[in-house]
């Protein structure tokens, strides 16, 4: 087999992968649509909040709606993103459609709206990943503040995003005359955040942690001994006291951050450490591309 083959065989594994993820993502978001949000009146925002003012005052069947309203998102997204962009994001609005619509003959898991708050937005937030992670959309919020920057590029898509989900709340808490709608939808939101969060960073966040004690060598010889991660000095200056100082900086896990701390107090009880998150890690002993 020749390199090229190789290639278009990686590839093809690629996209089946990355397909196969857009169906198993849909499935999820479908699941928390149809059977927690939709018969509780609750929206996760984007589009999926204006299909469900559809279903209940038009009776549209939601997967319907929700096609229907990304066909002209798509042809603006195609015309100024390109064909790459819009592919995958069509077939998962199809997918994600297609199982509301088949999900919602089944009755609703519970008719408590706090509970259907929790578990809807827990799984939207699993399924939402499961179709980034496949470098896909379902359309809705997400794509319009793409579109909305090609013609406003200084707009940022995070504020785009939340002010849109926002207003499709607020229209939800509107049309349905219950105050309660919004707020619990916005507890859906923000759990679908957080749950998207945790998957895309993993629940041990990277820590950054810097050191500044006279017995610096000391520390990052421990820390080396003990824990295994290595350090680097960075030589910093105090400006109240006009002395120079050498700063170690470790990362570590959420655990190894507390060990290293421990291990600098241990040696110098008058060290000063600083523990901070950081968003992410790569390279050795950490995520690798």
């Amino acid at each position: 087999m020749g390199i090229k083959e190789k290639r278009n065989k990686l590839r093809l594994k690629k996209y089946f992968f990355e397909f196969f993820q857009i169906i198993i993502g849909t499935f999820f978001m479908a699941a928390a649509v149809s059977l927690f949000l939709l018969p509780n009146q609750l929206s996760s925002g984007g589009f999926t909040g204006i299909a469900t003012i559809l279903y209940y005052f038009l009776k549209l069947p939601m997967g319907v709606s929700i096609l229907l309203l990304n066909i002209p998102l798509f042809i603006l997204a195609f015309i100024k993103k390109g064909k790459s962009f819009v592919f995958k994001g069509i077939i998962g609005t199809v997918f994600l459609s297609v199982f509301i619509d088949i999900l919602d003959r089944y009755q609703a898991l519970t008719t408590d709206s706090f509970l259907a708050c929790i578990y809807g937005g827990i799984i939207m937030g699993v399924g939402t990943s499961i179709i980034l992670r496949a470098n896909a959309s379902t359309g809705g919020s997400d794509m319009l503040a793409y579109v909305i920057r090609e013609y406003k590029p200084s707009y940022r898509t995070g504020n785009l995003i939340v002010i849109i989900d926002t207003v499709i709340i607020i229209l939800n808490a509107i049309f349905f005359r219950k105050i309660e709608i919004g707020l619990y939808s916005a507890i859906t939101i923000y759990l679908m955040g957080k749950v998207i969060d945790i998957l895309f960073e993993g629940i041990n966040f990277t820590k950054l942690i810097y050191i500044i004690s006279d017995k610096y060598l000391m520390i990052s010889n421990e820390i080396i001994k003990e824990i295994g991660r290595g350090t680097t000095g960075i030589y910093a200056k105090g400006m109240y006291t006009n002395e120079e100082k050498m700063m170690l900086l470790c990362v570590a896990s959420r655990n190894e951050a507390m060990r290293i701390k421990q291990i600098s107090k241990k040696i110098d009880p008058r060290s000063f450490v600083i523990i901070s998150n950081a968003r992410e890690a790569y390279g050795l002993g950490f995520k690798r591309e």
